[in-house]
């Protein structure tokens, strides 16, 4: 790969690590890249963030490319991962303490399974309070994290399969298939209530985005190792 390639455009599959945010992932790719070929300016950008405490599928664009990117993040998106059911926590996931605890004794494998039929087709979803979406120009996280409350209006998406692979109590594993804007947090979080219980998202990785599957893609770190041996 030469410069001009970076900077002609280029897609870059990238398996994001726990923890990192996409912004990050961005920073270094587009860090590495330029010390690389001693570039002074290059366009980087990602195609759909994905949360700090999920892992999976981030569609990286370079240079001209960039002007894709809007393109990729309207593709249906694919992930995996695992709803706890018997309590719920303020940002529907593992970024906050669990406030509150629910019985799942009444709970069978049977209407845990049937549960996903309230999911599926165009469905209206509330957003999380813990989201990067702005309300009056201020982030809703932000308003979250000082303990302000706020309405959300619902938002349409459309959920073209929820299926659910292993119960092993509290924990239900789970693959699902949706359109763009889709929060899995808040269908984690509804999922719940549905049952007359609670539940948060615990783990989350997204394996697919369009024709992109994450079999494909590349560790960040890994990335940059490759462009420092290149030509050594």
């Amino acid at each position: 790969m030469t410069a001009e390639d970076y900077k002609n455009g280029q897609i870059l599959l990238v398996d994001k690590p726990y923890k990192w945010t996409s912004f990050q992932v961005v920073n270094k790719l587009r860090w590495a890249i330029k010390k690389k070929y001693g570039l002074k300016k290059l366009k980087v950008g990602h195609a759909g963030t994905l949360d700090p405490l999920a892992t999976g599928l981030l569609i990286i664009c370079t240079g001209s490319f960039t002007k894709k990117i809007d393109q990729f993040q309207a593709q249906l998106k694919e992930y995996t991962g695992t709803i706890t059911l018997g309590s719920t926590t303020p940002s529907y996931d593992l970024e906050t303490e669990i406030d509150k605890p629910y019985p799942i004794q009444h709970l069978t494998e049977q209407k845990i399974l049937a549960n996903t039929a309230h999911f599926l087709g165009e469905i209206e979803q509330i957003p999380p309070i813990f989201s990067a979406l702005k309300k009056d120009g201020v982030r809703l996280y932000e308003l979250a994290r000082k303990g302000e409350s706020t309405e959300i209006k619902p938002r349409k998406i459309t959920v073209f399969e929820f299926e659910i692979v292993k119960i092993e109590m509290p924990d239900v594993y789970f693959r699902i298939v949706c359109s763009k804007g889709t929060y899995i947090r808040s269908i984690a979080h509804d999922f719940g209530q549905k049952l007359q219980s609670g539940s948060h998202l615990s783990s989350l990785r997204r394996t697919k985005s369009g024709e992109f599957d994450v079999i494909n893609a590349i560790d960040p770190v890994k990335f940059v190792e490759g462009l420092q041996l290149e030509e050594m």
